[in-house]
């Protein structure tokens, strides 16, 4: 149990803290251990106190480079021992998508900071979590790092609300995702698009992959460079310049205007036909029951996925180095499926990596 514990608590990489003064300036005041300047500025952007708005974000979260950020900021009362500072952020950097552990964690280092005035018992917490998975104070509250599940994470989100946003077009994303395209998100508040990508994984269940998204990426180069070594991605943003740049995506989600677009260069992979329309209609019928939860939703297209992959099995074999398996196309065009049905089960063998090179 021990040895589960401290595998599960080596998952946090770091811990810092970005105030604003009276004067209106934003700096890191400290890190524990130490971090790079290029993470320091990213998250510096990302945190909402330099932004011109003034607009307070609670708590956000993102991925850059495979390093999970998650920021809690809150406003400083008069009462606190922190009499120059108006507003801090508390970051914390993990590998694990699991925004509600770290939204729990970072309220209880918000309190300790605004009673102590000081980074000590932070880091005196960050480390117990760290080493032991387990903070307690009588005054800020107690925290248990194996309380928090990863795969509650994935299913905190709802795929119902999803599907009652856009209903049959919902495929369109489903389809996207099983063929690991890039899709690119719009919403002028933080929280909208957050909401809403964290969910959309669950739609290619079977992959249990959150790698693939970066719920909070700006137009900035260093990030627009991160995000095209990805092969595939979810990436959520707030300025709606993105919709400018279709270099970026293959399917582009307007959530503030319920619209979906496919990009021109996309569109022969992602022609629909009669199978896209089962899909479709499978997931509208599963999430419109009342009945049905969230979970039984995912649990249902998951099986239709499955069903997918079975259609793709006959026309598998194994490849020359009997490593994997790979598409025999000759088999698949002799099938005689329609033809979205062949171009869509032969643009997945190519996102499964079984196309024979």
């Amino acid at each position: 149990m021990a040895a589960a514990e401290a595998v599960d608590t080596q998952l946090m990489l770091g811990v810092g803290l970005i105030e604003k003064d009276t004067n209106g300036e934003v700096l890191w005041v400290w890190c524990y251990p130490s971090t790079t300047a290029t993470l320091k500025n990213l998250l510096l952007r990302k945190c909402c106190l330099t932004d011109e708005s003034k607009l307070l974000h609670p708590f956000i979260f993102g991925q850059y480079r495979r390093t999970w950020f998650y920021i809690t900021t809150i406003e400083v009362p008069d009462s606190s021992v922190l009499i120059k500072v108006t507003h801090f952020s508390i970051v914390l950097t993990a590998k694990d998508f699991n925004p509600e552990k770290y939204a729990a964690f970072t309220r209880i280092l918000c309190r300790m900071y605004l009673k102590h005035g000081s980074p000590v018992k932070m880091m005196e917490s960050y480390i117990a979590v760290l080493t032991k998975g387990i903070c307690q104070s009588e005054e800020n509250g107690s925290f248990l790092s194996k309380d928090f599940d990863a795969r509650k994470a994935y299913l905190a989100g709802s795929i119902k609300d999803i599907v009652s946003q856009f209903g049959m077009e919902t495929v369109i994303l489903h389809t996207a995702l099983m063929l690991k395209k890039r899709i690119v998100v719009y919403h002028p508040k933080i929280e909208a698009v957050q909401e809403f990508t964290r969910t959309l994984p669950a739609l290619v269940w079977h992959r249990q992959d959150w790698t693939i998204l970066h719920s909070y990426v700006h137009l900035d180069a260093d990030e627009l460079e991160a995000l095209r070594m990805c092969p595939g991605y979810i990436a959520g943003f707030v300025d709606l310049e993105v919709s400018n740049r279709s270099d970026l995506y293959d399917v582009f989600v307007n959530l503030a205007d319920s619209e979906i677009t496919i990009a021109p260069l996309a569109k022969e992979a992602m022609t629909m036909g009669k199978l896209h329309k089962e899909i479709g209609q499978l997931i509208v019928q599963s999430a419109e029951d009342p009945e049905k939860s969230d979970s039984q939703v995912i649990q249902d297209i998951s099986l239709k996925t499955r069903e997918i992959f079975t259609n793709l099995e006959p026309f598998s074999e194994v490849s020359d180095d009997g490593e994997k398996l790979v598409l025999n196309f000759e088999a698949l065009k002799q099938r005689r499926f329609p033809p979205a049905t062949e171009n869509f089960l032969y643009h997945l063998a190519a996102a499964e990596q079984m196309l024979k090179i």
